[in-house]
């Protein structure tokens, strides 16, 4: 395996890198990639999210999942508001407003993944994104034509000084400044995790709730803890892939997704279901080999930010397609993601995630399909077209197999031919023993690092 970083940004990746090359360890670099996230793809995740992450320990070879993913919150709040966000051909429902808020896990689980596998210090963790803060980020394209799509909801409130700070959205190339996550992130540094909870963030968070009409409560900021299980392991070409239960049927779609081919892809993933969800994803792996795949999302953002703080809350109570029985409060939210190990005889071959709502298993399947059975290197694997089965449409991007579309076509099937490659169709992070490579889709970046100084 190489030490690389790949995310969903240039300025994730390289927060990441400098870790590693400062001697971190591969959940180091991750913490750090994951706070520079927060900074760097706002329109993608956030600090107040939820994520899963799954850890390779190269000395071991144990692998472990952890989820900090959002929980239902114990309180009563107001209504949800309910909107149509357009999505490429598709229209998608979304309800957000301070009720659709649930538990934040981000924190928890950066939490949880430095003090079980960290090396250098919280506070040195945290200076990336601190840094990254104080000077803006440049918005990449991808990101722009993600902001477009969501302009409703991110230009809401206190998010229209962000997003459109002289009465327009930002363009590509534009620096998007967010201040008051300088104070946020100072505050994480000097509080540790735990401060997100019952620290700076927690109090402002609940300010915020109990103003607006939300349902968190300090009962539910206490109780909140990141946890770590055991992954869910399926036989597949030979090798051994480990990844985690949920909605997005991994287990099941690697099962099915028995020969090579498109109609094989088509058919192994049908019939699935979920919730079009905005999230990232990030690779890091280490020198000693160690590996941590780690996937987060906001949800849509339910359209408020802590004042001062710049912090956008999730969205995840309002996201209808995680709700697959009765809310208990306490309880974990079902989610899509699913960061993934790939293990041969020799050991840890791969370690990938996506992002991508519905789209991130196709995404994943598409790029495993292309490494395993094909042969490729990760970059040139990303980069392969792909075709994602919703109901009885298949949306295609240029140069699938036409002889397989039509085929489906043949049997029923509506195929939608998109006109160019696009960020829908989920966005992949992967580092290999090959090589490393980040999603174009969503101009991520995939970025070696040197050996430790």
């Amino acid at each position: 395996m190489i030490a690389a970083v790949a995310a969903g940004h240039p300025a994730t990746a390289a927060a990441g890198v400098e870790i590693l090359e400062k001697g971190g360890s591969a959940a180091d670099a991750a913490v750090a990639a994951a706070l520079a996230s927060c900074v760097a793809e706002t329109v993608m995740t956030g600090l107040l999210g939820g994520a899963h992450a799954i850890h390779y320990d190269a000395a071991t070879g144990v692998a472990r999942n952890l989820d900090g993913f959002c929980a239902v919150p114990r309180g009563r709040g107001s209504e949800l508001v309910h909107l149509e966000v357009p999505f490429g051909a598709e229209v998608v429902h979304y309800a957000i407003g301070p009720a659709s808020c649930a538990v934040p896990g981000v924190p928890a689980l950066l939490g949880a993944l430095h003090a079980e596998h960290g090396r250098l210090p919280w506070q040195r963790l945290c200076a990336p994104a601190i840094r990254l803060a104080r000077d803006g980020v440049a918005m990449p394209a991808a990101h722009v034509a993600c902001l477009v799509m969501l302009e409703p909801v991110m230009t809401l409130r206190e998010g229209a000084r962000i997003y459109a700070p002289a009465g327009r959205l930002l363009a590509p190339g534009d620096t998007m400044q967010q201040p008051g996550l300088v104070t946020a992130l100072e505050s994480l540094a000097a509080e540790g995790a735990a401060g997100a909870y019952t620290g700076t963030i927690g109090s402002a968070l609940l300010a915020l709730s109990d103003e607006r009409g939300g349902l968190l409560t300090a009962a539910d900021l206490d109780a909140y803890r990141a946890e770590w299980g055991r992954p869910v392991e399926v036989a597949w070409r030979g090798r051994r892939v480990l990844t985690r239960s949920g909605l997005a049927g991994m287990q099941t779609a690697l099962g099915r997704f028995a020969v090579p081919g498109t109609l094989a892809l088509v058919e192994a993933l049908s019939g699935g279901h979920g919730p079009e969800t905005h999230t990232t994803n990030l690779v890091t792996v280490d020198a000693d080999g160690n590996a941590c795949v780690l996937t987060s999302s906001l949800g849509l953002g339910s359209g408020d930010w802590l004042p001062g703080l710049d912090l956008h809350l999730n969205s995840m109570l309002g996201e209808v397609d995680l709700l697959t029985g009765p809310l208990q409060p306490g309880h974990r939210m079902q989610s899509m993601m699913a960061p993934t190990l790939v293990l041969d005889d020799d050991g840890l071959e791969l370690a990938i995630g996506a992002a991508g709502g519905t789209r991130l298993r196709t995404a994943l399947l598409t790029v495993l399909a292309g490494i395993v059975d094909g042969g490729l290197v990760p970059d040139v694997a990303v980069e392969l077209p792909r075709a994602h089965p919703a109901g009885d449409v298949v949306n295609a991007e240029p140069g699938v197999d036409e002889q397989a579309l039509a085929e489906l076509e043949a049997r029923g099937r509506t195929v939608r031919r998109w006109p160019a490659r696009h960020h829908y169709f989920g966005g992949v992070s992967a580092v290999g023993r090959t090589g490393a490579c980040a999603d174009p889709r969503r101009s991520g970046a995939a970025l070696p690092a040197r050996p430790a100084r």
